[in-house]
């Protein structure tokens, strides 16, 4: 039978190998340690809390120990774990806890002001802070844990109970509930250790979110499927990661294209002790280049990566070798993956050719939570997830993304991949940041909009961007405008909302002509 407690099943093959260090306190557990703090949870949710097999529980909390403690007590109990974004408002907040039926809300005291919004809005069974209450009435989590009698054997399900719910982004419209079954979390532990070779003597720093798929998936339950360490961090801190890289000598690292360019901008990254280091890797959004040259300059491999919360996050895999040899790359489909390249009438494009990412496998979603047409919409009949993801396949089947569907446009008849931009726009010396976004034009149908950030007032104009482009890029794809602002709107983990970029545009009345 198939369930989703990995930390369980690694814990009695594993009992004292180290599991777990936290940053902030330097706190260590193994994992026989780190299983009986999510037996006991487990234990809490179906004991003193009241919760049933099937019912939801939130998690409003930083990276800390106890998130662990839920996210592994949703394997052991049957109680659906839903993570909520630190960064959103009471009000987005709402929609997810009305949509999720929440029945209660585990918190961090850090988190008390949107708490206090969120009450306003919403009525739980049970509010349960992890420290500081913000109502008298509510009981804290320790003094949950002491009425808690002593955990009893894990609670049965079946595979394709939920697990979890992952709600997206919402980059466009009202974010959607990823139903994460007990089978997809196995299949994502166990089948990225094996196609990534990961050990049971890598440790992998955590500093991205927990509560995003990214953070769970990659590399949480893979480096704990295969008896390895995780050293958590409580976000993230270009600093503080390099000296926890050196101290822990981790081996093997995941971050987003963001956080890689901002590790690299870090003063630290010139003289950091990488002897350790197996290889780094990169998910979330295109790579551009340069940052897998500057990696690689400094002797350590770089690869890429690729998935979605909706696919396990990690979908393909590479060598070493390949790294070097298919820079750019994402690799080919891990094992027990079917990846298709498809154009708009689902037919099979030919190597080279770019169309939408089609993919199925043990490790792809349920769907939506109440959203049957969304989930129709993305999971067809025969079980392909399109991923809305403009991908590329050559010869020896390796896949290459080349940007969102929705980011495409189509200028003059020609498809034009923002990604492709942004990323020679990063080269610029004094660019530190950029998007592009298409537009209306008269002429052309659509042209890009690049919206930049200079590393210093008036450091660069949009001539002098538009020359440097036009020695890298066809005509038809430079820029008709180049805006200038302070940062980007991103979600958490580093994407661009291009969607507030669109709005923004719209506001500021600009003509590309």
């Amino acid at each position: 039978m198939i369930h989703g407690d990995i930390l369980g099943e690694r814990a009695r093959l594993t009992p004292d190998k180290a599991a777990l260090v936290f940053v902030p306190t330097g706190a260590r557990f193994t994992y026989r340690e780190l299983d009986r703090r999510a037996a006991c949870a487990a234990a809490a949710w179906l004991g003193p809390l009241g919760l049933r097999p099937g019912d939801r529980i939130g998690l409003l909390a930083h990276n800390r120990p106890e998130f662990l403690d839920c996210f592994f007590a949703a394997g052991k109990s049957g109680v659906v774990l839903v993570p909520l974004g630190t960064r959103l408002t009471p009000r987005e907040l709402e929609h997810v806890v009305r949509d999720s039926g929440l029945k209660a809300l585990v918190y961090d005291g850090a988190l008390a002001e949107t708490v206090r919004g969120l009450r306003a809005l919403v009525t739980l069974d049970r509010w349960v802070p992890l420290d500081t209450p913000t109502d008298p009435a509510d009981e804290p989590w320790s003094e949950v844990l002491s009425r808690t009698p002593d955990p009893g054997p894990r609670t049965p399900v079946a595979p394709e109970d939920p697990y979890c719910l992952l709600y997206t982004s919402g980059t466009t419209g009202k974010p959607k509930g990823v139903i994460v079954p007990h089978r997809m979390v196995s299949w994502n532990g166990v089948d990225t250790a094996c196609c990534w070779q990961l050990r049971e003597d890598d440790v992998s720093p955590v500093f991205t979110p927990l509560y995003h798929a990214g953070g769970l998936g990659a590399f949480l339950t893979p480096i704990i499927a295969i008896g390895g360490t995780i050293v958590l961090h409580a976000g993230f801190d270009a600093a503080e990661v390099w000296r926890t890289i050196e101290a822990e000598r981790c081996t093997v690292v995941l971050g987003v294209p963001t956080i890689w360019k901002l590790l690299m901008e870090a003063p630290e990254f010139a003289g950091a002790d990488l002897s350790r280091v197996r290889w780094f890797i990169s998910g979330g959004a295109p790579l551009p280049l340069y940052l897998i040259e500057a990696y690689q300059a400094r002797g350590v491999v770089f690869r890429q990566g690729y998935g979605l919360t909706e696919v396990g996050v990690n979908c393909f895999a590479m060598s070493d070798a390949d790294a070097v040899r298919k820079k750019g790359s994402i690799g080919r489909p891990m094992m027990f993956t079917d990846a298709r390249v498809v154009d708009a009438s689902g037919r099979d494009c030919p190597p080279g050719e770019v169309g939408e990412l089609w993919l199925r496998g043990p490790h792809v979603a349920k769907g939506y939570w109440n959203n049957p047409a969304a989930t129709a919409a993305a999971l067809d009949a025969d079980g392909w997830f399109h991923t809305g993801d403009s991908a590329r396949r050559d010869e020896e089947g390796f896949f290459a993304i080349a940007g969102r569907q929705r980011d495409m446009f189509i200028s003059g008849g020609v498809n034009v991949y923002p990604a492709e931009i942004e990323g020679e726009l990063l080269l610029h010396p004094e660019v530190r940041d950029a998007a592009v976004i298409g537009v209306p034009h008269d002429r052309w149908g659509e042209v890009g909009v690049a919206f930049v950030v200079p590393r210093a007032a008036d450091a660069v104009d949009g001539a002098a961007l538009a020359a440097f482009l036009a020695e890298r890029l066809a005509k038809f794809k430079i820029p008709r405008e180049f805006v200038f602002v302070d940062g980007l709107p991103r979600t958490a983990y580093g994407k661009v909302v291009k969607a507030e970029l669109q709005k923004q545009y719209e506001r500021t009345g600009h003509d590309p002509r």
